[in-house]
């Protein structure tokens, strides 16, 4: 897909939307616009940020975790409208405290998920901000994207990688943008990987070392999730998902 400016809107938002923690049992669904899920060092989150580009609707579930770190959860959606135009980004997300890109070595992680649903459009991927201070405004988003669906594309100033470096044993396509004052990188897989384990701090050793990333940035959150653009009766399920740093 032709990438346009629509992408662009997920960084500020995904970045500076408020928390509005919503306590839950396991399984209890989660349809508000902005509901998390408490879960220790993680939050379950139902982020859409995008839902008034179009019409829908969206629930996150937890199905089992964490136990050892390792959780199971679903989103279901449908959206239609704004073509092109991301909805949402139901995720897992961690917030590294007082850390710097240079602190952690490790950023050991697994995921196991499937889709299923009508026309589905949107991917599936590990989304990171960085800041210049701890807790301060996102200056980097570093995108990982496991699958591109429907003819999804990340964010980029021409449209064509600027490089297709392997990391971890696999070939990605690099893609660069912007978002206002924030810089954009985004690590395609050629194909879906819906089975993934590696250690993230590799591609920020890639980027300090071949695309001029500052290592004192630090890490404001990393998110494990999809981002629907359109579809109809789309379940998307995580069946293992780790984080370890």
């Amino acid at each position: 897909m032709k990438t346009t400016t629509f992408l662009v809107a997920l960084g500020a938002a995904a970045a500076s939307a408020s928390w509005a923690p919503v306590h839950h049992h396991k399984r209890a669904e989660s349809c508000g616009q902005y509901d998390t899920i408490e879960l220790g060092a993680f939050k379950l989150y139902n982020n859409m940020w995008g839902k008034d580009s179009g019409s829908g609707s969206q629930c996150v579930g937890l199905d089992s975790g964490p136990n050892s770190s390792d959780i199971a959860w679903h989103a279901t959606w449908s959206w239609s409208g704004g073509e092109g135009k991301v909805k949402s980004y139901p995720n897992v997300e961690s917030r590294p405290t007082n850390k710097k890109v240079s602190d952690l070595k490790t950023i050991n992680t697994s995921w196991k998920w499937s889709y299923n649903g009508q026309d589905i459009v949107g991917d599936v991927a590990y989304d990171i901000f960085t800041a210049p201070t701890a807790g301060g405004d996102a200056a980097y988003e570093i995108m990982i994207w496991t699958a591109a669906l429907g003819g999804a594309g990340p964010i980029s100033e021409t449209g064509k990688e600027v490089d297709t470096p392997t990391i971890g044993g696999q070939q990605w396509k690099l893609f660069k943008g912007t978002n206002a004052a924030t810089t954009v990188f985004s690590f395609v897989a050629p194909t879906e990987l819906q089975d993934y384990s590696g250690n993230l701090a590799e591609f920020f050793n890639y980027l300090t070392s071949k695309q001029s990333f500052p290592a004192d940035q630090y890490f404001l959150s990393i998110g494990a999730g999809t981002e629907p653009f359109s579809g109809q009766n789309a379940v998307f399920t995580t069946t293992s998902y780790t984080l370890s740093y």
